[in-house]
């Protein structure tokens, strides 16, 4: 458990309040001032995911309906015991949240989009009938309604019907002859709840009535007549009668109230959290906030950090923006020591990274990149400040130490500790000594520490010892001013003589306090400078070197995809070539065919042979374009799935013939048998299929040329589909496109048998029906591979 004093110290309830700035109830604020870091990961990431959800909706343009209400929880507590009864006044508080829980229930009954807050508020139903008897019985200013209950409809219609005609036989009492001459004036007013008239005092005797008040001069009697007072008792009972329904009513009330105040209670409690977790989301909102991951390796990663208080301070006042702090630590260092000059930032950068840590680990979205990572820790230690402990009679030195003391007791790996100004308060060598002690015992113990200091000593100690690392705040030497930047790997200079000279020291003063500084001193930071300087130059060497490479990788880049595309149009052209060639031959086979069919059948043979050979050859020059995995016939089982390069299409293997080296294949359908140097592996899904190619080996083409159109009418299905087949095939050896098949429209079934034997065939690319001017539904024309 982080203690409360590292909470105030590092300004962590200051934060807590301006979150509770924008919450709608005293009740939420109150919830939001107790929230303190989590020890346990689920509840630290559900926080973030459901102040997430909320930021989702308010970005949507659908925020959720929050207005202000009042913490129900003393009239809860008020309304339990048996019997008891509330103010009608007080119920009034009810109405902003029950309201507000029905809209809540309204609005989330139908999203699936905000699980997190649905599995917390899914439960909330805001009490309708609760609400809707509240409504119809109490006004917003805790009157009881006329609505209330019929009876009291009834009662007050009475009451008002008898006052106005108490008042109307009044105004006729004032009025007549015998009256007026003993009236002190004309006017109709109420003494005691009865209704009154001014008569002289010294002539109260000559009207007959009662006396139910006297002026403060003594001059008038208040005078109830004497007719009047049968009509005034009947509206008293009337309004007793209506004091005891109105009582009734709200005894009802209370009753409703008392049987649900536990489930009431608990949806309130929820209420508040949900308000709890919008105001987080908004003020998240008003910083740009982020989620940082939290993790289990121990290192801190803040990238683009702001101080949360001075971002908000910044956005008020409009000034410029926060600089933004980068620091890491605990990836390959434990221990941190940030050096530079007073008034550098040294501070604000320590309780920078300590807040941002509080903050995630309270499941609060932090003021930077949601890059930025911190582990999961059981304390945060922090000595920072340097005001004397007055109680105990401490030194700042002594304060110091104290504190640090209960750090070391309290330190172990899973801490992180925060030192500033370390080794300050005492003679500079002893405390430098003390500081390097403390920081190799916080090593050893396995914390991760992050320090600011001003001493030369306890910089070199970090700078030889393993795991420690030295940082400084950047300055600007021409300026004198600080930059507010953090610069990992060198140590800062303090500038004392050159920011004391700038706030007015005289220069004697400083030059004085120059020549006291030791030779050795002076040589420490002329060297700390060389080597600022030769960083600055290496820095700018590696980006030019980086520079000079992205180049390189670019031009590079141009070649290879010039390269790639003049070998691209090289093979375009040559495979072009070799296609016109191979439909050179296509077309000679076609005429030799015709030829030899008058030759004797050997010649024949040898011609087909030839012509055979001629294509082969070709095909072997296209394939050194289209370079292909081939298949070992000795790798080919059964059953295996190979590539018919001729067909384009994938085919199971029947049957495998190693010394004809022919495969027996099925192809959707049919079996076929094709040379075993014609398949490949496969084609994958999606994969480019190779340009259409003849179906050599299934048949051989008919003596007379193959026509663009087979007429099936009249034929039965079975006798349609064995003509069928050889056509396709035919006209695929004869390099067709596109043919066209007539089946009548009929009864339709010989149309269904062809599309069907149609659909999944090896050589059709696709096929539909006929357009008007080609037969219509009554003919197909198929697309071939």
């Amino acid at each position: 458990m982080i203690r409360h004093e590292t909470l105030r110290t590092l300004e962590f309830d200051k934060v807590l309040a301006a979150v509770g700035g924008y919450g709608h109830s005293t009740a939420t604020q109150d919830e939001i001032a107790l929230i303190r870091p989590l020890d346990d990961w689920s509840a630290i990431t559900r926080r973030f995911g459901q102040v997430d959800e909320i930021r989702r909706m308010t970005q949507q343009g659908i925020a959720i309906p929050l207005s202000t209400f009042d913490d129900i929880s003393a009239l809860l507590d008020a309304v339990r015991p048996e019997g008891a009864v509330l103010d009608p006044t007080e119920l009034v508080i009810l109405f902003p949240v029950l309201r507000t829980m029905t809209a809540i229930a309204k609005q989330f009954a139908y999203r699936s989009d905000i699980p997190l807050l649905k599995e917390l508020a899914g439960h909330v139903t805001g009490f309708p009938d609760i609400l809707d008897e509240l409504e119809v019985s109490i006004d917003s200013e805790g009157e009881i309604l006329d609505s209330a209950s019929p009876l009291l409809f009834d009662l007050r219609k009475k009451k008002r019907a008898l006052t106005e005609r108490i008042r109307r036989r009044l105004a006729e009492i004032v009025r007549e002859t015998g009256v007026t001459t003993f009236l002190q004036d004309d006017f109709i007013t109420q003494r005691g709840g009865r209704w009154v008239i001014p008569v002289r005092m010294d002539s109260k005797g000559m009207v007959p009535g009662v006396v139910h008040d006297v002026s403060n001069s003594g001059e008038t009697a208040f005078m109830e007549p004497l007719e009047i007072i049968g009509l005034a008792n009947e509206l008293e009972n009337l309004v007793a009668e209506e004091k005891a329904e109105m009582i009734r009513i709200v005894r009802a009330i209370c009753r409703m109230l008392r049987r649900e105040a536990d489930p009431l209670a608990e949806q309130f409690r929820t209420l508040v959290h949900l308000d709890l977790l919008n105001a987080v989301a908004t003020f998240a909102d008003s910083l740009s906030a982020e989620n940082p991951e939290i993790n289990d390796a121990r290192f801190i990663r803040v990238n683009e950090g702001r101080h949360p208080l001075l971002a908000l301070m910044a956005r008020e006042r409009g000034a410029g923006r926060v600089v933004p702090l980068d620091l890491s630590l605990g990836e390959t260092e434990q221990v941190m020591v940030i050096t530079g000059p007073n008034a550098g930032g040294k501070t604000i950068s320590l309780k920078t990274t300590g807040l941002l840590h509080l903050m995630a680990l309270a499941g609060l979205p932090v003021p930077a990149a949601s890059t930025s990572s911190f582990p999961l820790i059981s304390d945060l230690l922090v000595d920072i400040g340097d005001e004397q402990s007055i109680e105990q009679s401490l030194s700042t030195f002594s304060a110091h130490v104290s504190n640090i003391a209960g750090i070391l007791e309290r330190a172990d790996d899973r801490t992180v500790v925060l030192l500033d100004e370390l080794g300050t308060g005492t003679e500079p060598v002893q405390g430098a000594a003390i500081s390097c002690a403390v920081l190799a015992d916080l090593q050893e113990k396995g914390a991760r520490v992050i320090a600011t200091t001003h001493l030369t000593d306890i910089v070199g100690f970090v700078h030889k010892r393993d795991g420690m690392v030295n940082a400084s705040m950047e300055f600007d030497r021409a300026t004198l001013t600080p930059l507010y930047r953090l610069k990992k790997g060198e140590p800062g200079q303090s500038h004392a003589l050159e920011i004391a000279r700038r706030y007015g020291l005289p220069d004697r003063v400083v030059e004085f306090a120059t020549g006291m500084l030791s030779r050795m001193e002076t040589e420490f930071h002329e060297l700390l400078a060389e080597l600022k300087d030769q960083r600055r130059r290496h820095e700018e060497a590696l980006a030019e070197a980086e520079r000079l490479r992205r180049d390189a990788e670019e031009k590079a880049r141009i070649v290879r995809e010039r390269l790639a595309e003049a070998e691209a149009k090289r093979r375009e052209a040559v495979e072009k070539a070799f296609q016109e060639a191979k439909e050179i031959v296509r077309s000679a086979r076609r005429e030799v065919n015709a030829i030899i069919e008058e030759a004797r059948k050997e010649k024949s043979r040898e011609a087909r042979k030839k012509i055979d050979e001629a294509e082969a050859r070709v095909e072997e020059q296209l394939q050194e374009f289209h370079p292909e995995e081939r298949v070992p016939l000795e790798a080919i089982s059964e059953g295996d799935t190979v590539h018919v390069k001729r067909l384009g299409h994938d085919v199971t293997v029947l049957a495998v013939d190693r010394k004809g080296e022919t495969l027996k294949v099925r192809a959707g359908t049919f079996e076929l048998v094709v040379e075993a140097a014609d398949v490949a592996p496969p084609r994958e899904k999606g994969g480019k299929k190779p340009k259409a190619r003849a179906a050599a080996k299934i048949a051989a083409p008919s003596r007379e040329s193959t026509p663009h159109e087979l007429n099936l009418i009249g034929l039965r299905v079975d006798d349609a589909l064995g003509r069928l087949e050889p056509f396709l095939n035919h006209a695929s050896l004869e390099g067709y496109g596109e043919v066209r098949i007539v089946h009548g429209k009929g009864t339709g079934a010989l149309m269904r048998g062809v599309r069907e034997y149609l659909d999944g065939h090896p050589l059709v690319r696709e096929f539909r029906p006929g357009e008007p001017f080609e037969g219509g539904e009554g003919a197909t024309v198929v697309l071939l591979r």
